[in-house]
């Protein structure tokens, strides 16, 4: 916001009247006439509160779009930020808690970009989720090296506790628990122990039940087995590939939960997966970002430093509802 200047036109008879008067003046204005003065494009700065772009950023409320360039107020796309509330689609930003995604760019309820407003579940009949990725969309709990419906298990219970209807398809073998808050649990996925990023891509009728929401969670086989060269080409491929083949779903796409062994190469892999969900979001894709690494502890859910205990999967499970429960009916 730019100073306000005002003239007046002063009429009075006496010499020093006007003189000490003209001298107030001159005073006032040097207190706030500089370009950029009170507020400026400065309010909520480059980088205003809650991101990139946040509230308040570049072209933010209070930033260079109120009374300078004349840009949409909240920012290029969404109110408060580039593509969703508060950054990329959810409030703390796409730097809150660093590059390796925790606090990530990332993927909240109001969704990003071409999702926003957008609703893939039916009116009737249960909404379609695809579990797709490795053991940890399987559900393997690694030290006892058993399968028990993984993070698919809190989704569901906290959908039936909220009211909404859903399902889970996939080809895989079936597996989890047969009852879950009170209903039948539906123990289809698509989640394949040991597969890489573009192993899953090629495997065969993954779409066939026609998913309304994909839950992605792929990369740890790759990290893992030390074939990160080009990750987020092969990652950027397969999104395009789902987007192609579920046009009218929301795709969801995870930012890894650690993996204390291989720490900067998932803190790379992570803010990689942040960047090209922003660029799809951009161009209308109907896709989110979910950060499944922030907050996770990795010292007391994560035993075998890979798999997910049943708490860690339980936790996973919430982050995943709370992600996608705007868009379920």
């Amino acid at each position: 916001m730019h100073p306000r200047h005002h003239s007046f036109r002063l009429k009075f008879s006496s010499l020093a009247v006007l003189s000490l008067l003209a001298l107030a003046s001159q005073s006032a204005c040097s207190e706030g006439a500089a370009p950029g003065g009170t507020g400026g494009a400065a309010s909520g700065g480059a980088v205003g509160s809650g991101g990139v772009v946040g509230s308040g950023g570049v072209v933010g409320s209070g930033g260079a779009g109120t009374g300078g360039v004349p840009a949409a107020t909240g920012g290029i796309s969404s109110t408060g930020g580039g593509v969703g509330s508060g950054g990329l689609g959810q409030s703390g930003g796409a730097s809150s808690g660093g590059t390796d995604g925790a606090g990530g760019a990332a993927g909240g309820s109001d969704g990003s970009g071409g999702a926003v407003g957008f609703q893939p579940c039916p009116a009737d009949g249960p909404c379609k989720i695809l579990p797709l990725g490795d053991s940890i969309t399987e559900g393997l709990i690694g030290q006892v090296n058993t399968f028990d419906g993984g993070y698919r298990v809190g989704l569901f219970e906290r959908a039936v506790e909220d009211g909404h209807d859903i399902t889970f398809v996939g080809s895989r073998p079936p597996n989890g628990p047969s009852m879950v808050a009170g209903k039948p649990f539906p123990r289809d996925h698509e989640g394949t122990s040991g597969i890489k990023i573009q192993d899953l891509a090629n495997q065969a009728n993954k779409y066939a039940d026609g998913p309304h929401i994909v839950l992605l969670h792929i990369g740890t086989n790759d990290i893992f087995q030390n074939q990160q060269s080009g990750m987020d080409a092969r990652l950027e491929a397969f999104i395009d590939q789902i987007l192609t083949e579920v046009p009218d779903g929301l795709l969801a796409v995870a930012q890894l939960i650690p993996m204390p062994s291989h720490v900067q190469t998932l803190a790379t892999y992570n803010a990689a997966i942040a960047d090209i969900v922003a660029e799809k979001a951009a161009e209308g894709a109907h896709i989110i970002l979910v950060d499944q690494f922030t907050g996770y502890p990795d010292d007391t859910e994560l035993p075998d430093n890979i798999h997910p205990n049943p708490a860690g999967y339980d936790r996973m499970g919430g982050i995943w509802y709370d992600a996608i429960e705007p868009y379920l009916r």
